[in-house]
């Protein structure tokens, strides 16, 4: 078998697909007005006046097609023209920029140059990085029986890119030559894959509610039409977008919005900043203050581009501000509205087992006289447990416990 690389009868042609370009024009149009005046044709009443009749004859002209020597190419005959662009597309010339989420798509075709058939033909196409080796196309099983001399054989090949920095497309065919030679063939085609945006975040806590902040800023050459930017809550929160308008919208609901406006994110460093409501719900309150999880949940980002590629990211997961909690919490859990001098009234304290295991027994201590009495009790695993408890009140002002 020959890998020698000049005796090769094939080789592979690689294009990227992916949505075509304007084609602009580079020549600088002009008005013919400007050809025939100046800026002080009104100083003059005379040369004003005969601005009409001068217009009519070179201006008004309809443009011939026979006229082969293009005298009029560089003028305004539209007024789009200054736009520079000719109404055409043209196909990626190279495989140009590839950002991280987009789907990478690309037209391979493999052609004989030379004279004579080449014959059972075997293909493979896969995309090398640092970390990982992703098969694209395998024809081991089923080879290509012949490629004719002059023919070709063409595939598209997919893959959904996950990994920022270089990446590798590799295409190797293994094939009987003209004279009955086994040889293989090796390409490589290199291309680098960058971070289209950065998220940033900012965590804050109010009270019992948790407000997420996320800056998400635009590191392409185009522009970026938002589709969707939602926070997928970790389990027992619930989140909810807060919108300039008032309109909130729970990312947890069953009914969204069927027509939405997407957000534009202008090229070369544009913003645009979300803002996040999330709350703890009551069931998982118990479990968070024993595991000690600040795991709040994570970003879900599509966008479309200009021409409407789409590209897709997933953040890892956002962290909250850690709260340090202790074993036991208590509080007080009912007080009565009415509260009269020198006549005992029922304080109900609720004390709160936070761990796992079993706690007790436990000592209560009144700190307004300096009193305290040891009560023998026991409190399982993440359970709370309300002790009752007379007080009376001698002064007339404020009183805390």
């Amino acid at each position: 078998m020959s890998s020698t690389q000049g005796s090769h009868s094939l080789a592979f042609r690689v294009m990227r697909l992916c949505r075509p370009s304007f084609h602009v024009d580079p020549p600088l149009r002009l008005d013919p007005a400007d050809l025939i005046v100046g800026e002080d044709i009104f100083d003059d009443p005379i040369a004003a006046s005969e601005l009409p009749r001068l217009f009519d004859s070179h201006i008004s002209k309809p443009t011939d097609s026979s006229d082969l020597s293009y005298r009029s190419r560089f003028l305004l005959h539209d007024p789009s023209d200054p736009m520079g662009l000719s109404g055409l597309l043209v196909l990626p010339q190279a495989f140009g920029a590839i950002y991280l989420g987009e789907t990478f798509c690309s037209y391979i075709s493999i052609n004989n140059s030379s004279n004579f058939e080449v014959k059972d033909v075997v293909i493979k196409a896969e995309i090398q990085t640092e970390r990982q080796r992703i098969l694209l196309l395998d024809t081991s099983k089923s080879p290509v029986e012949s490629i004719r001399a002059g023919g070709r054989y063409d595939f598209i090949v997919e893959h959904d890119v996950k990994e920022l920095g270089a990446h590798t497309l590799v295409c190797t065919a293994l094939y009987n030559d003209g004279d009955g030679e086994r040889k293989y063939l090796p390409q490589f085609f290199k291309f680098i894959v960058a971070n289209p945006l950065s998220v940033r975040t900012k965590v804050r806590v109010v009270k019992e509610t948790t407000f997420l902040e996320a800056c998400i800023e635009n590191h392409t050459k185009s522009n970026l039409l938002m589709d969707q930017v939602d926070f997928e809550p970790a389990p027992h929160w619930t989140a909810t977008i807060l919108n300039v308008d008032g309109h909130h919208s729970d990312s947890n609901s069953q009914t969204r919005e069927t027509f939405k406006q997407p957000v534009l994110i202008r090229s070369g460093g544009g913003i645009h900043n979300y803002l996040y409501q999330l709350k703890l719900s009551s069931r998982g309150s118990a479990e968070m203050k024993v595991e000690g999880s600040n795991i709040l949940g994570k970003l879900q980002i599509t966008w479309r581009t200009n021409l409407g590629e789409p590209g897709r990211l997933q953040t890892q997961q956002i962290l909250g501000t850690p709260v340090t909690r202790s074993d036991i919490e208590l509080h007080v859990a009912e007080v009565p509205s009415v509260i009269n001098l020198e006549r005992p009234f029922m304080l109900h304290l609720k004390l709160t087992n936070q761990t796992e295991r079993e706690l007790g027994p436990f000592e209560v201590l009144l700190s307004q006289n300096g009193l305290h009495e040891e009560k023998v009790v026991r409190i399982n695993g993440l359970q709370t447990t309300v002790m009752h408890c007379f007080v009376i009140v001698l002064m007339g002002r404020g009183h805390s416990l």
